[in-house]
Protein backbone atom coordinates (compact mmCIF):
# COMPACT_ATOMS: atom_id res chain seq x y z
CA UNK A 1 0.00 0.00 0.00
CA UNK A 2 1.53 3.24 -1.02
CA UNK A 3 1.88 5.84 2.40
CA UNK A 4 -0.28 9.29 2.21
CA UNK A 5 1.12 12.29 1.22
CA UNK A 6 -0.07 16.04 1.75
CA UNK A 7 1.04 17.73 -0.75
CA UNK A 8 1.15 17.50 -4.58
CA UNK A 9 3.30 18.59 -7.29
CA UNK A 10 2.48 22.04 -9.69
CA UNK A 11 0.70 21.52 -12.74
CA UNK A 12 -1.60 18.56 -12.70
CA UNK A 13 -4.50 18.37 -14.58
CA UNK A 14 -7.54 17.04 -12.44
CA UNK A 15 -10.19 17.87 -14.91
CA UNK A 16 -13.02 20.75 -16.24
CA UNK A 17 -14.14 23.14 -13.86
CA UNK A 18 -17.94 22.50 -14.77
CA UNK A 19 -16.38 18.87 -13.13
CA UNK A 20 -17.32 20.23 -9.69
CA UNK A 21 -20.71 21.94 -9.71
CA UNK A 22 -20.54 25.78 -8.55
CA UNK A 23 -21.20 26.24 -4.82
CA UNK A 24 -20.41 21.95 -4.60
CA UNK A 25 -17.22 19.99 -3.86
CA UNK A 26 -15.26 17.52 -5.03
CA UNK A 27 -12.46 14.31 -3.75
CA UNK A 28 -9.50 13.42 -5.56
CA UNK A 29 -7.17 11.46 -5.09
CA UNK A 30 -3.76 11.37 -6.86
CA UNK A 31 -1.48 8.36 -7.07
CA UNK A 32 2.57 9.47 -7.54
CA UNK A 33 5.66 7.70 -6.77
CA UNK A 34 5.91 9.44 -3.28
CA UNK A 35 2.46 8.15 -2.46
CA UNK A 36 -1.22 8.31 -2.69
CA UNK A 37 -2.60 11.85 -1.87
CA UNK A 38 -6.46 12.53 -0.89
CA UNK A 39 -7.89 15.98 -1.35
CA UNK A 40 -10.83 17.93 -2.42
CA UNK A 41 -11.56 20.69 -4.20
CA UNK A 42 -14.53 23.29 -3.58
CA UNK A 43 -16.13 25.73 -6.43
CA UNK A 44 -17.36 29.08 -5.59
CA UNK A 45 -18.03 30.21 -9.48
CA UNK A 46 -14.98 30.60 -11.34
CA UNK A 47 -12.59 30.10 -7.94
CA UNK A 48 -11.44 26.79 -6.38
CA UNK A 49 -10.09 26.12 -3.03
CA UNK A 50 -8.28 22.93 -2.23
CA UNK A 51 -7.13 21.25 0.86
CA UNK A 52 -5.86 18.05 2.48
CA UNK A 53 -8.89 15.40 2.83
CA UNK A 54 -7.89 15.20 6.50
CA UNK A 55 -9.50 16.69 9.55
CA UNK A 56 -7.18 18.64 11.85
CA UNK A 57 -8.53 17.57 14.99
CA UNK A 58 -8.24 13.56 14.78
CA UNK A 59 -6.50 13.07 11.16
CA UNK A 60 -9.37 11.21 9.62
CA UNK A 61 -11.00 11.89 6.32
CA UNK A 62 -13.73 14.85 6.49
CA UNK A 63 -15.95 12.79 4.22
CA UNK A 64 -17.86 9.56 5.13
CA UNK A 65 -19.75 9.80 1.81
CA UNK A 66 -18.15 10.50 -1.95
CA UNK A 67 -17.86 13.87 -2.37
CA UNK A 68 -20.04 14.89 0.60
CA UNK A 69 -17.50 17.52 2.11
CA UNK A 70 -19.96 20.69 2.57
CA UNK A 71 -22.66 21.56 5.24
CA UNK A 72 -26.34 23.27 3.82
CA UNK A 73 -24.93 26.96 4.05
CA UNK A 74 -21.61 26.00 2.02
CA UNK A 75 -19.01 25.95 4.55
CA UNK A 76 -16.76 22.54 5.22
CA UNK A 77 -18.37 19.81 7.23
CA UNK A 78 -16.04 16.97 9.08
CA UNK A 79 -19.01 14.35 8.92
CA UNK A 80 -16.93 12.53 11.92
CA UNK A 81 -17.28 15.63 14.58
CA UNK A 82 -19.11 17.63 13.16
CA UNK A 83 -16.63 20.34 13.05
CA UNK A 84 -17.21 23.37 10.82
CA UNK A 85 -13.94 25.10 8.12
CA UNK A 86 -14.63 27.99 5.86
CA UNK A 87 -14.86 27.14 2.86
CA UNK A 88 -12.25 29.99 1.49
CA UNK A 89 -9.88 29.98 4.00
CA UNK A 90 -10.17 26.36 5.83
CA UNK A 91 -10.42 27.98 9.25
CA UNK A 92 -12.30 26.33 11.77
CA UNK A 93 -15.03 28.01 12.55
CA UNK A 94 -16.69 25.73 15.34
CA UNK A 95 -15.99 22.35 16.80
CA UNK A 96 -12.92 20.15 18.77
CA UNK A 97 -10.23 22.11 16.28
CA UNK A 98 -10.71 25.44 17.30
CA UNK A 99 -7.62 27.75 16.02
CA UNK A 100 -7.13 25.47 13.91
CA UNK A 101 -7.40 24.78 9.95
CA UNK A 102 -7.60 22.46 7.17
CA UNK A 103 -4.17 22.12 5.44
CA UNK A 104 -3.92 23.97 2.02
CA UNK A 105 -4.31 22.39 -1.34
CA UNK A 106 -2.98 25.04 -4.06
CA UNK A 107 -5.23 24.63 -7.03
CA UNK A 108 -6.47 27.23 -9.58
CA UNK A 109 -8.21 28.03 -12.64
CA UNK A 110 -6.48 27.70 -16.39
CA UNK A 111 -8.19 27.92 -19.36
CA UNK A 112 -11.25 26.11 -17.88
CA UNK A 113 -9.64 23.37 -16.13
CA UNK A 114 -8.71 22.87 -12.64
CA UNK A 115 -4.88 21.93 -12.24
CA UNK A 116 -2.45 21.56 -9.28
CA UNK A 117 -0.76 24.98 -8.19
CA UNK A 118 2.25 25.93 -6.54
CA UNK A 119 2.52 27.03 -2.68
CA UNK A 120 1.94 30.52 -2.30
CA UNK A 121 5.37 32.22 -1.55
CA UNK A 122 5.08 33.02 1.83
CA UNK A 123 4.25 28.92 2.57
CA UNK A 124 0.58 29.26 3.25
Amino acid sequence: MLPRVYSTPAGVALGPLELIPDGGARGFVLEMRAGRFHGFVVRRGDRVFGYADRCPHAGLPLAQKLDDYLAPDGSVLCSWHGAIFDAETGACLSGPCMGQRLTPWPVEVREGRVTTAAPPPDGC
